[in-house]
């Protein structure tokens, strides 16, 4: 696995691949020297700069609740004397009109007071330059659901990285019309808030990754990581029934997708593999192998074999770190071996992170802090070109596979979007 492709982060001083921790402690960060149209920075000297998630450009408000799932019989993977295994979702949603109502935050301030700091020494920022906690997101919490019955999707984020750090695309998603699942997948991001105020970190994972580095034993953790987040995921999916009725009465669980980011990309494709339950995927610059390095040795069953039903794979472009199927080799074995619809598109001069907020936050930092820093963590692909590139992609895909609604941009046409098509 490439460089950042799932473990997309520097652990224990040492920069590693694709499979365990990607952007709190995110191997990238950001883009250009330019600020996206559309975002902003304000400034409170005291407190650090206020960055700005895009707004959702769907039809639909949207809303936004948060639930503590727990499983009783399985122990936690990276702490063994805890006897079950927790997880925090957050649940995206279309939402009625939601005017003159707070919006929630995108990380409450346990969380942000980790993995802030976890971004900035990750891509060279300034320690404290950004108020973490200050974001908002563009949803209210606990919004009466709009009526309808929606299609459901699950957000699986890159190792390492907390549920929200993807929320422009993800609210972007349930303001189109779709339910959207985050899951934050405990013991790998900096912090893990429960609604009780306890907090998880990292410390444990940390450690076995440091071990495993030292013991030459990295596939082990690499494939004790993936097999927890698969655990992790079915939880998810077997209780999505529980939730709250004024959820569950506009999800259409016989349309369920799944995507995600780095490693949350292979976690994805995995569980297509595993659960027929999810009818299509999106893996955004993940590799599919248990390797440090992308070397096609260690290639998972979902490469090997393929899956019978439709997956995107959306990848960078930098020359260190891209993805497609000409380059990574557990992308050009899965794509040999796909059955299902398949397509392959590449967001040209982007980055790892370019796929997570970092493409939407970063850039806004242009003027403060060297415009080759930005470059190395988001490439020099526009932002908000890139924001709106990924957005599109994303929407048509579930759009065309899950509603049965094509606009043809993933027949891989002539393209507004800096992109590059592989069909």
């Amino acid at each position: 696995m490439r460089s950042s492709r799932v473990v997309a982060a520097s652990l224990v001083g040492v920069v590693v691949s694709g499979l365990a921790v990607s952007t709190a402690v995110p191997a990238s960060a950001v883009s250009a020297s330019h600020t996206a149209p559309g975002l902003s920075a304000s400034e409170n000297p005291a407190e650090g700069l206020t960055l700005t998630l895009p707004a959702p450009r769907g039809r639909y408000a949207t809303g936004e609740s948060v639930f503590r799932l727990v499983d009783d019989k399985r122990a936690d993977p990276w702490v063994p004397s805890r006897p079950y295994r927790e997880l925090m979702i957050s649940v995206f949603y279309p939402a009625v009109h939601t005017g003159g109502r707070p919006f929630t935050r995108q990380f409450p301030a346990p969380v942000a007071a980790a993995v802030g700091p976890a971004i900035e020494e990750n891509n060279k920022l300034p320690a404290g330059l950004v108020n973490w906690a200050a974001t908002s997101t563009h949803s209210v919490k606990d919004a009466a659901m709009a009526p309808g019955g929606f299609p459901v999707v699950l957000y699986s984020p890159g190792a390492g990285d907390p549920r929200g750090w993807n929320v422009s695309l993800v609210e972007d998603l349930a303001s189109r019309g779709f339910v959207v699942v985050t899951i934050d997948h405990t013991g790998e991001a900096p912090a893990v808030r429960f609604p009780d105020g306890h907090v998880v970190g990292n410390g444990p994972l940390m450690a076995a990754w440091a071990q495993a580095y030292r013991n030459g034993t990295t596939r082990a953790f690499f494939t004790k990581l993936m097999d927890a987040r698969l655990a992790d995921t079915k939880l998810v999916l077997d209780r999505l029934t529980s939730l709250p009725d004024r959820l569950t009465d506009g999800m259409d669980l016989n349309r369920i997708g799944m995507f995600g980011h780095s490693a949350g990309g292979f976690t994805a494709a995995s569980m297509m593999y595993d659960d027929p339950r999810i009818k299509v995927g999106i893996n955004m610059d993940g590799t599919l192998e248990y390797t440090v390095k992308p070397d096609g040795t260690n290639l998972s069953e979902v490469a090997l074999h393929g899956l019978d039903r439709p997956f995107l794979l959306m990848g960078s472009s930098s020359a260190a770190e891209g993805s497609d199927v000409h380059r990574e080799p557990s992308w050009a074995s899965f794509w040999q071996h796909q059955r299902g619809w398949k397509a392959d598109v590449t967001l040209n001069d982007s980055a790892h992170a370019s796929f997570t907020d970092a493409e939407a936050l970063l850039p806004q930092l242009a003027g403060r802090v060297p415009a080759a820093t930005l470059a190395a963590a988001v490439g020099t692909v526009d932002s908000h070109q890139a924001v709106a590139a990924n957005r599109a992609l994303v929407a048509s895909f579930f759009d065309r596979f899950l509603k049965g609604c094509d606009d043809h941009l993933l027949d891989g046409r002539a393209s507004r979007y800096p992109i590059t098509f592989v069909r």
